[in-house]
């Protein structure tokens, strides 16, 4: 017996996550077309110059993902992969979301490993989804409609804003004429600590041993020199006070 023929893929958003998409499908031999800008993508999902394809994927924006989908003939599965947005964008289609939980550089990504959030309309829709994932050796947890936000907020507080945060731990080193490389092995050791043994161990510092005369020397250098930031300071300080007093049998 022939084994079915493998479906074939249309990417639908020439960004950085759209280009990587095609190049990672592309090399573990998947037939994708694209990618497409959001114009083409109903001309070119189903078309006679073309076999249909089975699959098509919008690497769009968040605000453009009901417009590209709208433009698609039904017939294909239709996913989209932003984090935070729930597959009603993509009615009346068979729809499903699937989430890298990473980031895409210019230079371009593997998604080998990488953890992606999925959820589906469809048994169909869903078995598409997770042959996508194996392709790109991703691992697929479900992340229902309901709880797609918080999973967002979730990871834009583990990526975007810790780099916000580590920015004002940057410059608050400059004023003592320190530079960003002296923080990186003291950053990378603080997320290996958190990545292998939760966040309650992994906390160090002046906060974990009750030093309350350091922290406020640290709260008075910070109100002198950035004092938009004394808010912030005293919110995380709050939030380690809490880490600190939580039982070490807590969730990690």
């Amino acid at each position: 017996m022939s084994s079915p023929p493998s479906p074939t893929v249309l990417v639908v958003g020439a960004g950085r996550m759209g280009t990587a998409l095609v190049a990672a499908l592309r090399a573990a031999g998947v037939a994708v077309d694209g990618p497409a800008e959001r114009d083409e993508a109903g001309r070119r999902a189903v078309g006679p110059q073309r076999r249909d394809a089975d699959i098509v994927l919008l690497a769009v924006p968040d605000s453009a993902i009901g417009e590209a989908a709208a433009a698609i003939t039904p017939g294909p599965l239709v996913g989209h992969l932003s984090g935070a947005t729930t597959l009603e964008p993509l009615a009346p289609h068979e729809a499903f979301s699937i989430h890298p939980l990473m980031t895409v550089p210019a230079t371009g990504a593997s998604f080998a490993g990488v953890p992606a959030a999925l959820a589906a309309s469809t048994d169909h829709a869903r078995a598409g989804a997770e042959a996508l994932a194996v392709a790109l050796g991703m691992t697929v947890f479900e992340v229902r409609d309901s709880d797609r936000a918080a999973y967002h907020a979730a990871a834009s507080v583990a990526s975007n804003l810790l780099v916000a945060l580590e920015s004002v731990a940057e410059q608050l080193a400059a004023t003592a004429g320190v530079d960003r490389a002296a923080l990186v092995p003291l950053v990378r050791a603080t997320v290996d600590n958190w990545a292998a043994h939760g966040p309650r161990a992994a906390l160090t510092g002046p906060v974990a041993r009750g030093d309350d005369d350091t922290v406020r020397r640290q709260r008075a250098a910070i109100a002198e020199r950035m004092p938009e930031r004394v808010a912030l300071f005293d919110e995380l300080v709050r939030a380690a006070r809490a880490l600190a007093a939580a039982p070490a049998s807590a969730p990690r």
